[in-house]
């Protein structure tokens, strides 16, 4: 265990990986369902998925207290992963009753209900489980939550070529196999957690990790930390995950397009012929996930190769470089449908060249983030402050149903945004490299004080 990585982060890999997929695969064909299927128009899919994904992201805060507070990471992680699996079913049902709104609207709202609770309870506590793993200083974590962050991305290139290919086939009453798919994926993640738990996920001296707080000093955890009171570095430390948390709202509203307006960008607009066969517009949120794993080790060389000669740059400046790579995605896009008639569709290169580059930004931001925050955590806080890091997510994606919403649709009025009219596509993806190029700027100017606040910590 001290060589090389211990074999519960592989166990918590491949539950992720299950969970992930279950999630994008449901994420890939949630707003064409909605379009499809429902008949619903962009905007009111749009503020759906921005109120479900801003929930899902939301409870993890609240998953985390009561991690913390009673049930500890393992059974909130059970839990929650079974909650997850009937979300699913539950939309499996709605979408078996396509045709007779009274019974798929319902079933609709109370399958994402669902979902949102078993989120909360889950994503939190496995994440904060990786870095309970390691001892305290341990050089490893870094490169673990880069694998952890890799299983991630297997299961979110896997998900909309299933889901989406069961789904997506332009049969309305297909969309329920998708979403099938994705409770069997919940199901098996939750499987491979429960089996392996105990036998594998324990810390550097093989105590098992995530017992309740009572049980965890039983099974004798040094628990002095989490009784010691909070000095000022921890404060200052608290602080810096705050402000980084703030930061990141505005690059994952940008990021989240891919399940809202690029996904109906996708369907609507892009040319999809290949070899005579249509590409389904849900396969096109698989690029950022494979190229994450093809590129993940590339970034950590880097990172590893700057660092060798101490010129790794700080957390902030490796997120605010992000921001950079967000605003070149849009900037090119926004190229490419400059002056676009709303019946011409362009080459599906442009889509890919935007999830390309995003996916650079995402690996100078996300896994650095989620290291980031289980370093400057107080141990008593640990799943709370993961929380608290979802919770930026969840504002972000309530953001960006509302910045889908703006989507210019021909018919429709023309969408204003704080006084900016969006008269076509050119105009629309223009405001996601302002909000990205801003957001990056700012970012990197506040760089020196909170590494200053980190205390040698970020």
């Amino acid at each position: 265990m001290t060589q090389g990585h211990p074999k519960g982060l592989y166990v918590l890999f491949y539950t992720e990986m299950w969970e992930r997929f279950s999630y994008y695969g449901m994420r890939a064909i949630l707003v064409l369902y909605m379009t499809n299927a429902l008949m619903f128009d962009v905007a009111r899919a749009s503020t759906v998925y921005g109120n479900f994904t801003g929930l899902a992201y939301l409870m993890p805060l609240a998953g985390g207290y009561i991690a913390d507070r009673w049930w500890g990471n393992r059974r909130s992680v059970l839990v929650g992963g079974l909650v997850m699996a009937l979300g699913q079913f539950v939309m499996f049902l709605s979408a078996s009753n396509w045709e007779n709104p009274a019974a798929s609207h319902p079933l609709l709202w109370t399958g994402l209900g669902i979902l949102i609770l078993g989120t909360g309870l889950f994503k939190a506590n496995i994440a904060s489980m990786v870095g309970s793993l390691y001892a305290p200083g341990d050089a490893k974590k870094d490169s673990a939550f880069t694998i952890f962050y890799m299983g991630i991305n297997i299961g979110a290139f896997l998900a909309p070529l299933v889901a989406g290919g069961l789904g997506d086939t332009g049969n309305p009453g297909d969309f329920r196999w998708g979403f099938l798919a994705a409770a069997i994926g919940m199901l098996l993640g939750t499987a491979i957690f429960q089996t392996f738990k105990d036998k594998h996920i324990v810390d550097a001296q093989g105590r098992p990790l995530g017992l309740p707080p009572k049980e965890s000093r039983a099974a004798g955890h040094d628990t002095s930390a989490h009784d010691a009171p909070l000095v000022k570095e921890d404060y200052e430390r608290v602080a810096v995950i705050f402000i980084l948390s703030f930061f990141v709202i505005f690059f994952w509203a940008c990021f989240e397009q891919a399940g809202a307006s690029l996904t109906v960008f996708a369907d609507r607009q892009t040319n999809r012929e290949l070899f005579g066969w249509t590409v389904p517009a849900s396969y096109f949120q698989s690029i950022n996930a494979v190229a994450i794993v093809l590129f993940a080790p590339v970034f950590a060389w880097i990172w590893g190769w700057l660092g060798k000669r101490r010129l790794d740059p700080p957390t902030p400046v490796k997120m605010s470089l992000g921001f950079v790579f967000m605003a070149l995605g849009y900037f090119v896009i926004s190229f490419g449908v400059d002056g676009l008639e709303p019946t011409t569709k362009v080459s599906m290169m442009w889509l890919v060249s935007l999830y390309l580059l995003h996916t650079f930004g995402e690996l100078c931001l996300s896994p650095i983030g989620l290291s980031a925050v289980s370093k400057l955590s107080p141990p008593k806080f640990a799943s709370l402050m993961m929380g608290v890091w979802y919770l930026a997510s969840s504002l972000a994606n309530k953001m960006a149903g509302v910045l889908s919403s703006f989507y210019p649709e021909e018919g429709q009025p023309t969408p204003v945004l704080l006084g900016y009219e969006i008269t076509d596509l050119h105009d629309f993806f223009l405001v996601f490299v302002a909000i990205s190029a801003f957001g990056g700027v700012v970012l990197f100017l506040l760089a020196r004080p909170l590494v200053k606040w980190s205390h040698g910590r970020a």
